[in-house]
């Protein structure tokens, strides 16, 4: 008797894979309008917090906040001016907030936060991380001297 090694591409061939698009594609489009809204808030989410994650980020993929803020404007077709008037701010301050022009402070994170209904760590998070990679890693290296270890070897 013969053995035969299946690979993956027996398995999860074109075909296959179409199938169960297909199949996701219907599943989806019977879903309530209600759920639809909450998988794309829940996407977005997953986003942010696999930014906030990485760890091999370039200075050319920074995501500003207003990346993010602009996926959840785009679920709730509104516009970031009805998103200012909303907050009762100018869009040319909450725009400055966004984009990393002015640090974010509680009040503005918290109306983002119960805006997109995630918690507020994950907005200064985003903002420290890109701070971070902005530094050029020359800079960053600077900082190693302060390992703990150096410390101790004192």
């Amino acid at each position: 008797m013969k053995n035969i090694e299946i690979l993956p591409k027996d398995i999860w061939n074109d075909d296959k894979l179409n199938k169960i698009n297909e199949f996701v594609r219907k599943h989806s489009d019977n879903q309530p309008k209600e759920r639809k809204i909450r998988n794309k808030l829940l996407s977005i989410q997953y986003k942010l917090e696999d930014y906030i994650e990485r760890d091999d980020i370039k200075e050319n993929e920074i995501l500003d906040i207003l990346d993010f803020v602009k996926l959840y404007l785009k679920v709730f077709d509104i516009t970031k001016k009805d998103l200012a008037k909303y907050f009762g701010m100018r869009d040319s301050n909450l725009h400055k907030y966004l984009t990393g022009k002015r640090k974010l402070n509680p009040e503005v994170v918290l109306k983002i936060s119960s805006f997109s209904r995630t918690k507020p760590e994950y907005w200064y998070r985003v903002q420290v991380k890109n701070e971070i990679v902005k530094l050029k890693k020359e800079d960053r290296k600077e900082y190693d001297k302060y390992d703990y270890e150096k410390l101790l070897s004192i």
